[in-house]
């Protein structure tokens, strides 16, 4: 049964309306706790972003402001070593959170966190859309919600209950991710060939936005450019300066 809700996840974009309860909130949040965490440091908080206008605001930095208004719950997740370094003041010491590692740290706490979160959402019927687009304007969405000095934006989540729901999307095929006691490079040329095929296939044929588009294609136009270069600036400012 896990493994099928596993395998079931999709992207909702369009939900009823229908708003989730400060009960279901909590629990949701209490289940995504409980993911494993970095020797324990629990780096992460998460914004539930109940004021319209905010919301509102959050969708057009996010430059995703559909998601947003039908949306049950809208959230900010975010890296937090603010909270760590309070812990360290009552200890009487100053700890060391500008560091690469510890923002590797962070994001990979934040993430676990939030897929917990998505797991036992979509385990009572809600669906779920991830928003990196809060990366878009970070500092304006920090200002917007106060947050601190060694706190900052991953990304954004929306929760609700879908109109529809979507075919999952095929992903790599499973030789293309896994390896075995070594890193084999030759096998891509084949593999990925036959998967730009399967999505071409999946593109063409889905029940909605039929479009003619491959993964290749995709990949390639998304990182022929940096994108949002302004980050490594932005968490400078707010602490990580990449020691």
């Amino acid at each position: 049964m896990v493994k099928e809700l596993l395998r079931s996840h999709t992207s909702v974009r369009k939900y009823t309306g229908e708003k989730i309860s400060k009960e279901t909130v909590q629990d949701l949040i209490e289940t995504a706790q409980m993911a494993a965490t970095s020797h324990f440091v629990q780096a992460y908080s998460v914004i539930w972003v109940t004021d319209e206008e905010k919301q509102q605001k959050l969708g057009e930095l996010s430059n995703n402001p559909f998601q947003f208004q039908t949306a049950g719950a809208a959230f900010l997740f975010c890296v937090d070593f603010k909270r760590l370094q309070i812990a360290g003041q009552k200890q009487g010491v100053e700890i060391v959170a500008d560091s690469a590692e510890n923002v590797l740290v962070g994001v990979a706490d934040v993430a676990l966190f939030a897929q917990n979160f998505v797991i036992a959402a979509e385990s009572e019927g809600y669906g779920i859309c991830y928003i990196g687009g809060a990366r878009n304007n970070p500092e304006e969405i920090s200002e917007l919600f106060d947050l601190p000095d060694y706190v900052f934006p991953l990304f954004a989540m929306t929760i609700g209950t879908p109109t529809k729901r979507n075919e999952a999307k095929p992903r790599l095929p499973l030789d293309a991710v896994l390896h075995e006691n070594s890193y084999d490079v030759e096998k891509y040329d084949q593999l990925l060939d036959a998967y730009d095929a399967t999505l071409e296939q999946y593109y063409a044929s889905r029940s909605s936005n039929q479009k003619i588009a491959n993964w290749t294609k995709q990949m390639a136009d998304f990182l022929i450019e940096q994108r949002r270069p302004f980050i490594k600036d932005f968490l400078a400012k707010k602490g990580f300066t990449w020691k």
